[in-house]
């Protein structure tokens, strides 16, 4: 035994030095020690030599070799008990952790601070405080002393409460970190400035810090959070300059502090000095750095960053990817978001959710569905976030066929009571016209939170449902949720299609009064459509002269076109040449301004206005409309002869116009801007886009399901007084999205009434 006693310490050496080995080489130093204690060891290893090898399993992950190791000892200690015990609280094994703490016959600080870290890593920070209560209760004493709470109890308790984010909790556990005389170490100075500052507290926060001595950079990065946490950047930006040393995290908190609360011009500033200064930039860095270059359309700064990227061999880390895809989508540069992604050797959900939001971002819809389709095959299962960001993809295309298999897929994932989920469900049946589904939808939600209230707000207004987008916005008030600006794009669209002119103002007075909602272009341009659709001229261009900044093209093209409608000429070339001045490739000014001269028999004018758009190389977007069947888009064009049952169309088409005359139907000539006779005129209206359209439908899609076409224009008064007449004569409910709203045609009549 004496001989012994030399060697057994050697061992206890060598097991010691693989703390710092973890995992694989850490367990097979560990086994053969063991096995060189059992091969020259004579008689049983002492209890402190077992200890040495129990931990050393412990650490290096053979929680099963430890535990056999425990049982088989025949005379453990307090050490032997804490170190199985710290290894099954840092294995989150709840149920045998405190079977083992209830079966110790003493405890000391390391029992409790093992068992309180164990509850506060599986996610149980009450538990961890009711251990704690133990702890203070039990009075526990240790070789003739009192067990008390060590740093470690402390910095535990804090972590713990902030968890819980109990500020009665948080306070008593400062008092007693005080009393025990722990208030200098940084230690628990750290976790207290962090918990206090999460629970809104930011002037205890800034207290503790002030108090603390010796500050360290962990200190300061935790302050600096904080505060910008709260908002309070002034602040932070104080304490940042105050340091003396900072390190890379400093400089990523600021970063990404300034880009959280909006300010991605100086969190772009902050990164060039990081930058300059040779600070080392991570993942974390460079996802904050192009989230800024994202929010600010800051394509150029965000290729120098993504050429950084490469440089720092970054490009391939998918987190940084992700980022980049998001910030080049934000930038409207869709390609190069494409890509990046098509580069990335490794993907996540994080990733393709990226790729499908950045396709719906810029108009691609199709595309958006299309790498869904490929993230399935690829074995990514979609979270409620994917999941809804294909469905907006479908509502702004409209289609109702694959919006609806993904409502489907909702219902099997699980996804569909996720409110994400549910909102732009709610948005793609109002997008594509079922507003009663939508209306369903949403009543069957048990939350309603300001998007889902704008989303059927939105889908009733799209109909010219007045009375309805109303009475939901009321209760939407009375419920408590605060709208936002696009809710009221909802409300005065309503107010503006239904020609209510006194209500639209005076919820554009309480949007900016009441809800404190400073107007954009679209409100503006609300506005201006709402006074034009009414015939008050006059009081559209006093409202435009009023506004603290001249409409953009959208709200200089709505007077136009009212103007056109009324055949008022001097307002009309007033709005036609701020429009040229504004956009002056945008042909809607040439467009209508062709019209109204039309409309008056005066060809040269109309003559002169298209050399100039020749001479300016100005391009009328040629009007189209589709419709999907089976899964297949058919697009239409004026007098398009090109699909395959083009002869059975224009015959169908043929029936319908001899059923229509019968039934009284007659053209409206005044939408063709060409000096032609008036039968001439007849057969151009005859084959408008959508009327091919509605004639494969009628065709082909079974009779009791609603006949559904989109047109990229407005569509024009003879197509909308055509599809009236259609509808009645075949009994069947039509739906045409226009570029400008919905019109739902059913026996006769449009629920638009006839305004728009």
């Amino acid at each position: 035994p004496a001989m012994s006693r030399p060697i057994c310490n050697h061992y206890a050496e060598l097991l010691s030095s693989t703390a710092a080995a973890a995992g694989r080489d850490g367990a097979r130093v560990s086994g053969a020690v063991h096995c060189l204690v059992l091969r020259t060891l004579p008689q049983l290893p002492p209890t402190y030599l077992l200890n040495h090898l129990l931990a050393a399993y412990a650490r290096s992950g053979r929680l099963p070799l430890a535990r056999r190791l425990f049982d088989a000892m025949p005379d453990p200690n307090l050490f032997t008990r804490n170190a199985l015990l710290s290894a099954l609280a840092r294995a989150r094994l709840l149920p045998d952790m405190e079977r083992l703490f209830a079966s110790m016959p003493e405890r000391d600080a390391v029992s409790y601070n093992a068992l309180i870290a164990g509850f506060s890593g599986a996610g149980a920070p009450a538990r961890a405080a009711r251990a704690y209560q133990v702890l203070l209760r039990e009075e526990a004493v240790v070789d003739g002393a009192r067990v008390r709470p060590s740093r470690i109890t402390m910095s535990g308790m804090v972590m713990a409460a902030s968890a819980l984010g109990d500020r009665s909790l948080g306070r008593q556990v400062h008092c007693q970190i005080l009393r025990l005389g722990f208030g200098a170490y940084a230690f628990t100075g750290s976790p207290l400035v962090d918990m206090y500052a999460k629970m809104g507290l930011i002037g205890d926060a800034k207290r503790v810090f002030d108090e603390m001595e010796g500050k360290n950079v962990v200190m300061y990065n935790t302050m600096i959070t904080g505060l910008l946490r709260c908002k309070m950047v002034e602040e932070a930006r104080g304490v940042f300059e105050a340091m003396v040393d900072r390190d890379s995290i400093t400089w990523t908190t600021m970063v990404t502090g300034l880009t959280q609360n909006g300010l991605q011009s100086e969190a772009l500033d902050v990164f060039r000095r990081m930058s300059a200064e040779g600070v080392g930039i991570d993942q974390y860095t460079f996802g904050s750095i192009l989230t800024a270059c994202g929010a600010l359309a800051a394509s150029e700064e965000g290729k120098q960053i993504h050429a950084y990227t490469i440089r720092t061999l970054y490009d391939d880390n998918i987190f940084v990817g992700s980022a980049l895809v998001d910030m080049y989508s934000k930038c409207r540069s869709i390609r190069s978001a494409e890509a990046v992604f098509r580069r990335m050797t490794c993907k996540n959900i994080i990733s393709w959710t990226a790729m499908i939001v950045g396709y719906g971002q810029n108009g691609c819809g199709e595309e958006a569905v299309r790498v869904f389709s490929e993230m399935q095959r690829d074995g990514i299962k979609p979270d409620d976030f994917t999941l809804g960001s294909v469905i907006s993809s479908c509502a702004n295309l409209a289609s109702l066929e694959e919006g609806a298999q993904f409502h489907c897929m909702a219902l099997v994932s699980g996804l569909r009571p996720y409110i994400t989920v549910s909102n732009a469900l709610v948005t793609l049946y109002g997008k594509c016209g079922s507003i009663e589904d939508a209306h369903r939808l949403f009543d069957e939600m048990p939350f309603h939170d300001q998007v889902s209230w704008t989303a059927l707000v939105s889908g009733y207004a799209q109909f010219g449902k007045a009375k309805e987008t109303m009475d939901l916005f009321e209760k939407m008030l009375l419920k408590g949720v605060k709208p936002d600006g696009v809710t009221f794009i909802g409300v005065l669209s309503a107010c503006s299609r239904s020609g209510l002119v006194e209500k639209g103002r005076s919820y554009f007075h309480s949007m900016q009064k009441d809800h404190g909602i400073v107007p954009l272009d679209d409100h503006y341009t609300c506005m201006i459509d709402l006074y034009s659709r009414s015939g008050r001229l006059k009081e559209a261009e006093e409202f435009i002269r009023q506004m603290p900044r001249c409409p953009d093209a959208i709200g200089w093209a709505t007077l136009l076109s009212a103007c056109r409608l009324r055949g008022d000429m001097d307002i009309g070339k007033w709005a036609a040449e701020n429009l040229l001045k504004t956009d002056p490739q945008n042909p809607a000014s040439y467009v209508l301004l062709c019209s109204m001269h039309a409309s008056k028999g005066e060809w040269s004018e109309v003559a002169q206005l298209r050399r100039g758009m020749r001479d300016r190389q100005v391009k009328k977007e040629p009007g189209c409309s589709w419709i999907k069947y089976k899964n297949k888009v058919h697009i239409f064009s004026a007098d398009d002869q090109s699909h395959p049952f083009s002869g059975t169309i224009y015959e169908k088409l043929q029936w319908l116009n001899s059923k229509m005359l019968e039934e009284g139907y007659k053209p409206d000539v005044s939408s063709v801007l060409h000096d032609v006779a008036d039968a001439e005129k007849v057969h151009m209206l005859s084959n408008h886009s959508e009327k091919l359209a509605i004639a494969f439908g009628l065709i082909f899609v079974p009779e009791e399901m609603p006949i559904r076409v989109v047109k990229n224009l407005r569509v024009c008064v003879d197509c909308h007084n055509a599809t009236k007449f259609i509808s009645k004569i075949t009994g069947r409910d039509i739906l045409v999205r226009d570029a400008v709203r919905f019109h739902k045609f059913s026996n006769g009549i449009c629920s638009c009434g006839d305004f728009w």
